[in-house]
């Protein structure tokens, strides 16, 4: 499960007025759920035992297999990670000792449902593998990037003004630009 976790984005999601990263694998043979404040990072990882344990702790009215539960997480969790709001469906979250607790409360088949996350804090390893190092890879890719954009403006600039020697002129003039400067650009995206 958490190597399939390392596929999926992360994700913008507030409960209250906190916001929060999330990102979360679902399959029938559990789930693993990774939640951050960016001051802290938190997850749950649950068989589908331990699944199947706590919905009936929580659900008693509710007999439905283990997958059938994973199923319902999964279309609880998905909208919520992508973004769209489900008007049925409520998340509420409190720190407990130690780590997060995160409460959903939707219905299934008509009647009632709810599921709790504990969360525990992430290991540091955890949190390398899901959020640092592919912060730094990504900042590294972005770096890159702009400077294979600066050499390319500076090329652009080096063509605009050979034309401009050979005689060529604007035909409109509202389409002057001026020469990139890339000190003043990496100043002011530093100051940024």
């Amino acid at each position: 499960l958490e190597s399939s976790l390392l596929t999926q984005p992360w994700a913008s999601v507030c409960f209250g007025e906190v916001a929060f990263l999330a990102k979360a694998c679902f399959r029938d043979t559990g789930y693993i759920l990774l939640i951050s404040d960016l001051s802290s990072v938190w997850y749950e990882s649950a068989d589908a035992e331990a699944v199947g344990q706590r919905s009936k702790e929580l659900n008693k009215r509710l007999t439905v297999h283990v997958s059938s539960f994973l199923h319902r997480l999964r279309n609880l969790m998905c909208p919520l990670l992508s973004g769209q709001l489900d008007t049925t469906t409520s998340f509420s979250c409190h720190h407990a000792a130690g780590g997060l607790s995160l409460h959903v409360k939707s219905e299934l088949s008509g009647l009632p449902f709810y599921w709790d996350f504990h969360c525990c804090p992430a290991p540091v390893e955890m949190v390398s593998r899901h959020l640092v190092r592919p912060l730094i890879r990504m900042s590294l890719a972005l770096q890159y990037q702009v400077q294979e954009l600066s050499s390319l403006l500076l090329q652009k600039d080096a063509e605009i003004e050979d034309y401009r020697e050979s005689g060529a002129a604007l035909s409109r003039d509202r389409l002057r630009t001026e020469p990139f400067q890339e000190e003043k650009f990496q100043e002011n995206f530093m100051a940024e």
